[in-house]
């Protein structure tokens, strides 16, 4: 605990067993704020969505076991959207564990770490209990240094709760690599040539608050920002060279088409951004990114300038000349971003709707965090945020039932008011956490439009022209269900001014609260079923 409480760990997020109490003793008397969940996975989940919202470490706290295993799925969808969040599980006592054998102790597994080895960035196991507390900062330093993403820490429960040395070290992220100089004089060069540059930045420039650099770099070129779905807000609504809408529409694909050299910055170019790699490859790539690696496995580049987003970035845009030309970008961007607005108003109304709702009611400062499900995905794409880390989406694993659980981790990092959006499907997975919501007081609003059953997979199913198998479902009177557990809910028919209104009495409460909304609608250009591009990349 001194360990975590050294490393600035202010909330924790955990359920106990009987080989973790211990921690709880200890939490008791320490200065981090416990939330007791009701399953393993919210633990891990509320972590991700409070380290999403604040930018710091998220922990979650689990016994040995089956709760080790229950965090996975929540664990993998933070690896996929390189969330630091650290997972600390007991195990069996070292005097029960034989190298290779099972036993059959209680919760025991042949080996607990290597289920988390292909979601984590590390897996670290305690040996002896002086060890403990190096390892917590271990651990914590690892989850937070670039690129970030989950550690898994292991104690076996007889260490756990033996005496141990006090907490010396800390967690830092390290000083970041500086990139070559002559890299950047070369970058600068290909960049100055360009008639048509691209700024392409993804969650490595919010994780690095390269915000400012990125806009005055693409001030200084004159040159469009495509944000992907994890850096929506990176430049704040507004900006002039922001491009608010996703390259899954074609006006904004066409400036991927158009450029003659595209700079990305903080991204891997996955394939959910990029319609499954099918946007070509540009006449020269240039990458900022903290791993290489990463960076150039989808496209690969002429010129990679490793380091921290925010400082590559400000260098790259002292090396270039006074650009020229920003207001007719500005005027184009604009055009642009408002023709799409007001053609998804013609095929889209309901969804447009839905979408403006939000915008007029929530405050800038609100925090959305969404679900795997149609509302969901509308936002994803469409959401305007004023700022970084005001939108969470679930890029990577897509897991289904994340947003309500990540929600109350978002509502605790003290970064506004807090809405999470899910389908009737997905909500019923972490629905008991209402009884953490109001048992801790989080004061999180929890809208679920219920369309009865999962929507995007009835959609694929009319594509296909298979019968709506499996898809249609019986779920529960969810205001009556929120109201059971001393949740304030309530109900309304669709998206519209009577859901604007709901919603915006919801946010004002310091409490948790449920909106349902009853509707149904389509899915949006930036889900596959409806991507523009259908050619392979080549």
């Amino acid at each position: 605990m001194e360990a975590l409480e050294r490393t600035g760990v202010e909330v924790a997020f955990g359920l106990p067993g009987v080989h973790n109490l211990s921690l709880w003793r200890s939490l008791g008397d320490s200065s981090i704020r416990l939330v007791g969940v009701r399953h393993e996975q919210t633990a891990a989940y509320a972590a991700d969505g409070y380290a999403r919202a604040r930018g710091e470490l998220g922990v979650a706290l689990t016994t040995t076991g089956p709760g080790a295993a229950n965090t996975l799925a929540a664990v993998g969808e933070a690896w996929a959207c390189r969330q630091p969040i650290l997972v600390i599980a007991t195990d069996v006592p070292t005097t029960v564990r034989r190298a290779g054998q099972w036993r059959g102790a209680l919760h025991e597994a042949t080996d607990q770490a290597a289920m988390f080895e292909p979601v984590v960035k590390e897996t670290i196991r305690v040996t002896s209990a002086e060890e403990t507390a190096s390892a917590v900062a271990r651990a914590a330093t690892s989850a937070l240094a670039p690129p970030r993403r989950p550690v898994y820490l292991e104690i076996p429960t007889d260490l756990l709760g033996a005496p141990g040395q006090s907490a010396a070290a800390t967690a830092s992220a390290g000083a970041p690599t500086e990139p070559d100089a002559g890299q950047i004089e070369r970058a600068a060069g290909l960049i100055s040539a360009a008639s048509a540059p691209l700024i392409w930045a993804g969650g490595g420039a919010v994780a690095a608050d390269a915000g400012p650099a990125v806009a005055r770099l693409a001030e200084r070129l004159a040159a469009p920002v495509i944000l992907t779905y994890s850096a929506r807000g990176l430049l704040g609504a507004g900006h002039p060279c922001l491009v608010d809408v996703p390259p899954h529409v074609p006006e904004a694909g066409a400036l991927w088409d158009q450029a003659d050299v595209v700079l990305s910055i903080g991204s891997d170019l996955d394939g959910m951004m990029t319609q499954g790699w099918s946007m070509p490859r540009p006449p020269t790539m240039i990458a900022i990114n903290a791993d290489p690696a990463d960076a150039a496995k989808n496209y690969p580049t002429e010129v990679m300038l490793e380091g921290d987003a925010a400082a590559v970035a400000g260098r790259l845009a002292q090396a270039l000349p006074g650009g020229e030309g920003l207001d007719t970008v500005a005027a184009r961007i604009a055009e642009l971003n408002a023709g799409v607005r007001r053609a998804l108003r013609q095929t889209d109304p309901e969804a447009t709707g839905f979408l403006e709702a939000m915008e007029r009611v929530l405050p800038p400062g609100a925090v959305v965090v969404c679900d795997m499900c149609i509302p969901g995905y509308w936002l994803g794409g469409f959401a305007r945020p004023a700022a970084p880390r005001k939108l969470s989406y679930p890029l990577g694993w897509g897991t289904l039932g994340c947003a309500f659980p990540q929600g109350l981790g978002a509502a605790l990092a003290g970064r506004g008011p807090a809405v999470s959006v899910s389908g009737d499907g997905g909500f019923l997975y972490a629905a008991g956490e209402l009884a953490t919501a109001v048992q801790e007081r989080i004061p999180l609003t929890a809208v679920v439009v219920d369309d009865g059953g999962y929507g995007m997979l009835r959609y694929d199913q009319d594509l296909r022209g298979d019968p709506h198998d499996g898809v249609n479902l019986a779920t529960p009177d969810f205001a009556a269900l929120a109201a059971s557990f001393g949740v304030r809910a309530e109900a309304v028919e669709g998206l519209g001014d009577h859901f604007a209104t709901a919603l915006e009495h919801h946010v004002s409460l310091d409490e948790p609260t449920l909106l349902l909304a009853r509707a149904r609608i389509g899915p949006p250009p930036n889900v596959s079923p409806r991507w523009y591009r259908t050619l392979p990349a080549t």
